[in-house]
């Protein structure tokens, strides 16, 4: 991958979310066809293996926010629903992400320590100096950083969380989206955005990460049972 990809990717992305801010139900329509468009697009370029990982991020994502949104209600986007652009974005996220890590693979430590400086300083300036108290988004904080100490991919993780950590930041600023101030149900505090919301999507990659090559590899044995069944000759039901 060459060093203009995440560039490209985080550019995308900022825009459509500045587009949604004006965007109808009927935008959001348009933008969620052209955000699928521009991930099949994005997929094409990648081996298999990604794009594999990238779907699985989709569906996991796509789960988590129907879940946190939709049902708990723990953020709610502007117009109260799940635009259609959200699940291919996850998917793009990914890859941009991944885009990242890949473009400073040589300072991969680097990366990964820049991503968890930055994960723990958020972590404790949402509790004890930013205006709103951020309790919830702390307690994710530290498996974000056990999964940067000792996940097999952690300039992956590093790279996401750097994506999303900047989306988040932007895209509630401009009100794409917010977060209630209380988890509810539990009564406890939360930021907008909360500090470890990267960690949740992290997870998201973690189990993707883990899940598709095994369906890479299920499909991969139906495709090649097929043609040898097919040459396989017809037994004959007649009596000899």
């Amino acid at each position: 991958m060459r060093w203009w990809l995440p560039l490209v990717g985080a550019a995308y992305l900022a825009a459509l979310l500045a587009l949604d801010r004006y965007a109808s139900y009927r935008g959001q329509l348009a933008l969620g066809v052209l955000t699928w468009v521009v991930l099949a697009v994005a997929l094409a370029g990648v081996p298999v293996e990604r794009r594999a990982q990238a779907l699985a991020v989709v569906l996991f994502a796509t789960v988590g926010e129907v879940t946190g949104s939709l049902i708990w209600g723990v953020y709610t986007y502007r117009l109260h629903n799940l635009p259609l652009f959200v699940p291919p974005a996850h998917g793009l996220v990914y890859l941009t992400g991944l885009a990242l890590a890949t473009a400073l693979a040589r300072h991969g430590r680097r990366l990964v320590a820049v991503a968890a400086v930055a994960a723990a300083s958020w972590g404790l300036l949402g509790l004890a100096v930013l205006p709103r108290r951020d309790v919830a988004g702390a307690v994710g904080v530290p498996l974000l950083l056990l999964f940067l100490w000792r996940g097999r991919n952690r300039a992956i993780y590093a790279g996401v969380f750097i994506v999303v950590a900047s989306l988040e930041l932007y895209g509630t600023a401009i009100g794409t989206w917010r977060w209630a101030p209380e988890l509810p149900g539990l009564g406890i505090p939360d930021g907008n955005p909360p500090s470890g919301v990267a960690s949740g999507y992290v997870w998201f990659d973690v189990m993707a990460l883990l899940t598709a090559p095994a369906a890479l590899a299920f499909f991969r044995r139906r495709a090649s049972r097929t043609p040898r069944e097919a040459e396989r000759p017809l037994q004959s039901t007649t009596p000899a």
